[in-house]
């Protein structure tokens, strides 16, 4: 990409910043907007110093009119602990409460060579060998994370996660039967918490950068916190972080090459039951906090298709939540298309004309826009995929009876009712109906949403 001295607003606000932190005027080509998080806007910039050298630049910004500065500040702190401790991480260029162009809290750093793309880095020829020995990795940069001197990030968190996470859940005000079979179970499970450490909070494939060699830099430290250590072990286990893959870590590794690692930068080594209890903490608190992303658009916060498509994805982690703590019932009810009711209209019927629209903005059009931006191509990917939920919806058989059946049988009117009485104590999260009922109703949700992610209950 050429450099370009006039790259509007967010470029002069980049500009700006980086001639600051540099000392020198820099020149600063038109930012380009990257796939980040639901949370942040990521963004890249080619950079030139008076002399033509050039630099790469990645601005992450709070949205405008959503800023967090202290968190913002925290991320900084954390970036700089971390690589003093040896992990390798971006290095802060510049950060602040906001600048003009940039009008926002926002880190500036230099840009990190590598792939962050989970699919690539699980599948593509080149990493091959890298995956012998990438969960092994993960482990050991887990490990030199939780050896970082705290003494600079007393601005962090320190509560109790489990705490944290269910004061979320509970000013969501959307009771969940899944969720308080959960938080049941952490509670009557809970190990010896181990000192307080630089918890990353996010460590996971797509927020480190590989290249053929390894590890080349951890990024996205906004959720990062004081905390037992063994909670980003857990999070790494999580069944969303596979993305789709089978095996434990990441779709890339076993628990044992994890744990190798982490002993190997530590001299520490978690037990598996230690590690299964922030495994199922991780897909609690994953569960909670999508949740929480999609009521910020459902709320009117915020307008984002990428929120709102993430509401219909909760199912999944509830599912996962399920399986996990070995509650998901045997037998429940599958999805069925059902035949379309008579209609005054012609065929194809809308549940085909959406089929047929995914289809095609699936097959044709997102390969034939390659030459779009990275974030074009994404936000297409969500469009197919709330396309085929909504096809998928109207092409399904109504299991709302079957599961008014279901909590009838219980004694309950509704899920919430269930969610409340699981809470109280007046039903088991272990007994048989109860753990039908929420497999149904889980079920039956995720079968529409994303089928793909069902599987045999036995697996895990």
């Amino acid at each position: 990409m050429a450099v370009i001295d006039t790259p509007g607003p967010l470029g002069d606000g980049i500009r700006g910043v980086l001639s600051d932190a540099w000392g020198s005027e820099m020149s600063v080509g038109e930012p380009r907007q990257l796939t980040g998080g639901a949370s942040r806007q990521v963004w890249a910039a080619d950079a030139r110093d008076p002399d033509g050298r050039t630099l790469e630049v990645v601005l992450r910004r709070d949205p405008p009119g959503h800023g967090d500065a202290d968190r913002m500040r925290a991320e900084a702190a954390c970036l700089r602990a971390a690589s003093a401790a040896g992990v390798p991480v971006p290095a802060v260029l510049a950060s602040g409460d906001t600048a003009p162009g940039i009008e926002a809290p926002y880190l500036l750093m230099d840009k990190v060579d590598g792939e962050s793309i989970p699919r690539k880095l699980q599948r593509d020829r080149e990493f091959s060998e890298v995956r012998t020995h990438l969960a092994a990795d993960m482990g050991f940069v887990l490990g030199q994370i939780h050896k970082a001197d705290i003494g600079t990030l007393g601005m962090l968190d320190a509560r109790d996660p489990l705490d944290a996470i269910e004061a979320v859940y509970r000013d969501l005000d959307d009771p969940r039967p899944a969720v308080e079979a959960g938080l049941r179970w952490l509670r009557e499970h809970t190990p010896p918490k181990r000192p307080d450490a630089l918890v990353h909070g996010d460590f996971r494939l797509g927020n480190v950068l590989v290249d053929g060699t390894g590890i080349r830099g951890v990024l996205d430290w906004e959720l990062a916190h004081l905390g037992d250590p063994i909670e980003d072990l857990g999070w790494l286990c999580v069944r969303a972080w596979r993305f789709g893959a089978q095996l434990p870590v990441a779709g890339i590794g076993t628990r044992d090459h994890l744990l190798d690692g982490y002993e190997r930068a530590t001299g520490s080594r978690p037990s598996d039951t230690e590690l299964h209890w922030w495994e199922v903490f991780g897909t609690l608190r994953w569960l909670v906090l999508s949740r929480f992303q999609a009521q910020r658009h459902l709320g009117g916060a915020e307008h984002s298709i990428e929120l709102a498509a993430i509401g219909r994805r909760v199912c999944e982690s509830e599912y996962d939540l399920l399986l996990i703590l070995g509650l998901l019932d045997d037998v429940y009810p599958k999805q069925d298309t059902v035949p379309p009711a008579p209609s005054l209209h012609d065929r194809p019927s809308i549940s085909e004309i959406l089929a047929l629209v995914t289809g095609t903005l699936r097959d044709e059009v997102a390969p034939a826009l390659a030459d779009a931006n990275e974030r074009e191509r994404y936000l297409l990917r969500i469009c197919v995929n709330l396309l085929g939920m909504a096809g998928r919806e109207l092409a399904a058989e109504d299991h709302t009876g079957r599961l008014q059946d279901l909590l009838a049988g219980l004694g309950c009117v509704s899920e919430a009712d269930l969610a409340g009485r699981i809470r109280a104590g007046t039903l088991s999260y272990a007994d048989a109906t109860v753990r039908r009922t929420m497999s149904s109703a889980v079920v039956a949700r995720l079968s529409v949403a994303n089928p793909r992610h069902l599987l045999d209950p036995s697996r895990n």
